[in-house]
């Protein structure tokens, strides 16, 4: 049976996964990393590099986690069973930090749904090259300002319509609330436009849940990534 990771306030349950970059050169790729905190959507870490590995996988969830000032065993990051997310280094840094490791169930396509829909949202801006990208420092930049779009400009459906970075911080609440006080003025100035329907639910999302494969020990993981 799964289990499940909720998430009711930012910076309690992270998701990460990596995708490919096509770069110049015919079969190779560039790698992005990407973090996402699955309670607000804001992306708290990302990385362009040229290849996959656990190492490189383990510095951007330190930088990530001191950026974000997590406490020690605040924080769930989940990802799928990739090499470089059960990785005995990558492990080592979690558990170093604090942070508990989670895993998608095997054989199952959507236990890592928000950074699936993360990364389609990425590759389906309208921006996006669609050829290649001329070098890893283009990567870099073009990643860099979707991010920036992403947590500050893109109203997210998923939570309201309301932007990452306001999610994360709390600001949202009031947006709701002023959106949900808007709505009720018109419904009472115009009775005829809704009827019997109520106004639009602006309530916040308190509650995030991704499933994951059962809990096993950290001894148990590092002893299969080894």
């Amino acid at each position: 049976m799964p289990i499940e990771r909720v998430a009711t306030k930012p910076n309690q349950v992270w998701s990460w996964d990596i995708t490919y970059l096509k770069s110049p050169v015919r079969g190779r790729f560039y790698y992005l990393y990407m973090i996402m905190d699955i309670w607000s959507r804001k992306v708290v870490g990302w990385a362009v590099h040229e290849e996959e590995s656990m190492e490189l996988a383990a510095e951007l969830a330190r930088r990530s986690a001191a950026r974000e000032e997590i406490g020690f065993e605040q924080l769930t990051l989940h990802s799928d069973n990739g090499g470089p997310m059960k990785g005995s280094t990558m492990l080592a840094t979690l558990q170093s930090l604090g942070v508990v490791a989670s895993f998608t169930r095997p054989r199952v396509s959507d236990d890592n749904a928000f950074s699936e829909a993360l990364f389609k949202t990425l590759k389906y801006r309208p921006n996006y090259p669609r050829v290649q990208f001329a070098s890893i420092d283009q990567a870099r930049a073009w990643v860099d300002d979707f991010v920036r779009w992403y947590n500050w400009e893109h109203r997210h459906s998923g939570i309201k319509f309301v932007r990452p970075v306001d999610r994360h911080t709390g600001a949202d609440i009031d947006i709701l609330d002023r959106r949900k006080a808007t709505y009720e003025q018109a419904k009472a100035r115009h009775p005829e436009r809704w009827g019997t329907r109520p106004t639009r639910n602006w309530s916040r999302p308190e509650r995030v849940v991704v499933r994951a494969r059962p809990m096993v020990t950290k001894q148990h993981d590092l002893a299969q990534a080894a």
